[in-house]
């Protein structure tokens, strides 16, 4: 989700992304790596080496060690940006990631409690992004990305309940949270 919010932004508005806007491509396929190539790896290490039964993580307490690192590496991620491109808050980018690293950590908490839905997590936490960026951004492309994101919601939620991976309260949870984390970390950062 973090890659497909950077490169709508990208097309979207380019000068958003600052101080990337000369190495877009190099500064997007990094942010592939680091938010889904590598955490997508670890979560494979973890069922090579034992530690979850499947890659789907169906049991809410093996879920705990893999959001825990990933939670880290997206923190890692963000701090060693900011850090060499000397970024921080009130930086278009690094509101951005700080927060994806929110939603992320949100992720590894409320797993100590509930088995939420973390696809319907990332998709509404996008959406929560969007919809104040709608306001901003004058140009129909948002609002078309925005559409589409609502859509793409739907299909996911609705392909987590038809696999029998979430009940549906799992799945608004995920949703809720997701929301409300994008929605006002906007209003807070921006």
């Amino acid at each position: 989700m973090a890659t497909y919010l950077f490169a709508l932004l990208a097309v979207m508005s380019p000068a958003m992304l600052y101080p990337f806007v000369q190495s877009l491509n190099a500064f997007l396929m990094l942010l592939f790596l680091m938010t889904f190539l590598l955490p997508g790896a670890l979560i494979g290490m973890f069922r090579l080496v034992g530690m979850v039964e499947n890659v789907a993580m169906e049991k809410r307490g093996e879920r705990i060690k893999p959001f825990m690192l990933i939670g880290l590496l997206y923190v890692v991620f963000t701090y060693m940006l900011s850090t060499k491109f000397n970024i921080s808050i009130g930086d278009t980018v690094f509101n951005f990631l700080l927060i994806i690293d929110v939603l992320v950590l949100f992720s590894f908490l409320i797993t100590f409690f509930y088995k939420a839905s973390i696809h319907s997590l990332g998709i509404w936490g996008v959406i929560g992004i969007l919809l104040p960026l709608n306001k901003v951004i004058d140009n129909d492309i948002i609002f078309h990305a925005t559409l589409i994101a609502l859509v793409v919601a739907g299909i996911i939620m609705s392909a987590r309940l038809h696999l029998n991976a979430h009940t549906p309260r799992e799945v608004l949870v995920g949703s809720i949270a997701g929301f409300s984390i994008g929605f006002f970390g906007m209003l807070l950062l921006f």
